[in-house]
């Protein structure tokens, strides 16, 4: 006998662990078919929910149609209901990303938002089946490891996807035979999107070869997801030995990563994490025999030969900092700087000798005070000496490493450095026995 969409519904979730009845679920609902047959299954069950709808603001008025639809449905049926509207062009411009990435980064930063202020369990959202093996011969055609080949799982964090295992048809026939409203996108139709190239051209040829291939391809997707557990475990193993966090990066030991003499898998696997492709892993390879300073980069890393190890940085938008600082107030919306204030000192005053600190003679620096990255050029007169040095070769002999250098700030008085962050104060601006006033700044315990 045949189950229902309801009984494979509640297997499913029951075998996935994916909610209980006490369970408080964020329903995320765009007004697609997929989404509309969700929400009724759950609101059949009972279960208690919330709809959260993305207005992505992409196709006009057709855009603005489906959060009516959304928004008409929770009310109908007494669905607390929550929406919002994004620049989603515009941030696609800003961040450098994709349309559809943008959207993607969007809507999971805002449901995860939604559901800790409204105490929600978990955030259900609407992939089927299709949608599964789709994502998997996309993930195949680029290159992937093998945990792409695994497809979505049913439970990623807090989010949950009780749909999985139902193909596009039974959502179609679960649809008409209960009349459930929907609109549909206009764009799933078109085939300049990479997924529905695959959905319109790929498939229905794959189908022709096997009938019953989404069957196939799910039931390759858990095989290779367990074959996944036991590599990940593997390569976990083996990080554990080589690796360890150090402040915001991840330091590899090369000596004894070239011991365990690594295969190009290996170390595949090793760096995907940090955004290594295939495409990359040939230039990994070549960072492991390069020099010092050498490095490569991913979409979301910085991947640093320094001396016997591989410094592994996120990206980050350290770069270009500037702040002009015109009250001493000014100082406390940089990043990094504790404290800072005017004193007047009498004549035994102990200067703090820390380097997270800086005591500096005021009255011989001006307003606007200029905080900003180093640039090449740039020379100062160390605490302690007569002579210039430039910054450039300052840095060599601290041994500071490409990252250290780009993160550095200086502080900056009428174009003469005053201080270093974190490191060293100008000759120029320290404090004398005629100093009266100075200018004291903490920085937090770690270099900004």
């Amino acid at each position: 006998m045949q189950l229902s969409m309801l009984d494979e519904f509640l297997n499913f979730s029951q075998k996935n662990n994916l909610f209980n009845r006490q369970s408080r679920l964020l329903l995320a609902v765009s007004g697609g078919i997929d989404s509309m047959v969700m929400t009724h299954i759950f609101l059949k069950l009972g279960s208690n929910t919330g709809i959260a709808h993305c207005n992505f603001c992409l196709r006009g008025i057709e855009s603005d149609k489906d959060e009516e639809l959304v928004r008409k449905y929770a009310s109908e049926n007494r669905i607390p209901f929550y929406s919002i509207r994004f620049a989603t062009k515009e941030y696609s411009v800003n961040k450098g990303i994709s349309v559809q990435m943008a959207a993607r980064e969007l809507r999971y930063e805002w449901f995860e938002k939604i559901r800790k202020e409204n105490n929600f369990d978990s955030v259900a959202v609407a992939h089927n089946l299709n949608d599964n093996i789709e994502t998997m011969l996309i993930n195949l055609t680029r290159g992937t490891g093998l945990t792409g080949l695994t497809g979505m799982r049913p439970v990623s964090r807090k989010i949950i996807r009780p749909l999985l295992f139902a193909t596009r048809l039974k959502i179609e026939e679960y649809c008409t035979n209960n009349q459930i409203p929907f609109r549909e996108d206009k764009s799933n139709a078109e085939t300049r999107y990479t997924r529905n190239r695959i959905r319109h051209m790929i498939i229905p040829v794959l189908k022709e070869i096997n009938p019953s291939v989404e069957g196939t391809l799910n039931d390759t997707a858990e095989r290779l997801a367990g074959i996944d557990e036991i590599v990940s475990g593997y390569i976990e193993g083996i990080r554990t030995q080589i690796s360890a966090e150090k402040d915001k990066s991840i330091v590899f030991n090369v000596g004894k990563l070239l011991k365990i003499n690594p295969g190009k898998a290996v170390i595949f696997e090793l760096f995907a994490p940090f955004g290594i492709t295939r495409a990359t892993s040939g230039d990994l390879s070549g960072l492991l025999k390069g020099k010092t300073g050498k490095q490569i980069f991913t979409r979301t890393h910085r991947i640093l030969r320094n001396r016997n190890e591989l410094v592994v940085y996120p990206l980050e938008n350290d770069q270009g900092r500037y702040y002009e600082i015109n009250i001493i107030e000014d100082f406390l919306i940089v990043p990094g700087i504790e404290s800072a204030r005017v004193i007047n000192i009498e004549k035994n005053y102990k200067i703090p000798v820390d380097q997270m600190s800086a005591c500096i003679d005021i009255e011989k620096s001006k307003f606007p005070l200029i905080i900003r990255n180093w640039e090449k050029g740039d020379y100062f007169f160390p605490l302690g000496m007569k002579q210039k040095k430039k910054l450039s070769d300052y840095f060599i002999d601290r041994k500071y490493s490409l990252i250290e250098k780009e993160k550095t700030l200086i502080l900056e008085s009428g174009g003469k450095i005053v201080w270093i962050f974190g490191e060293r104060l100008d000759n120029r601006f320290r404090v004398t026995e005629s100093t009266s006033k100075i200018l004291l700044i903490h920085l937090f315990p770690c270099r900004s």
